[in-house]
């Protein structure tokens, strides 16, 4: 007579890599409900240097009208103006 009680290696692995999908794709999903963490000046210049380089004409945006500041952003996506660094046109740290 056999023991039917136990379990084999297989049905191990099996259950395993089961657990593991599920944990993997809760974190997927939980990641996403994060709130982001960009302001609404960095997504104001992201798209308008987005929309600089899709159209090819350059895009001008006001980032602070009391000290008429305003950034350029170039069709190469190039940035010229306060806010932005030149090279990349990543929005700049406002707490520099």
């Amino acid at each position: 007579m056999k023991d039917e009680r136990a379990v084999t290696l297989i049905e191990l692995i099996v259950v395993l890599a089961i657990i593991g999908l599920v944990v993997g794709l809760s974190g997927l999903a939980l990641a996403s409900l994060k709130a982001s963490g960009e302001s609404a000046l960095h997504q104001a210049l992201r798209q308008a240097r987005g929309q600089a380089i899709r159209t090819g004409i350059p895009v001008v945006i006001v980032t602070n009208s009391a000290r008429r500041m305003t950034d350029r952003f170039l069709p190469d996506g190039r940035a010229i103006g306060p806010n932005v660094d030149p090279l990349t046109g990543a929005p700049r740290d406002s707490t520099r």
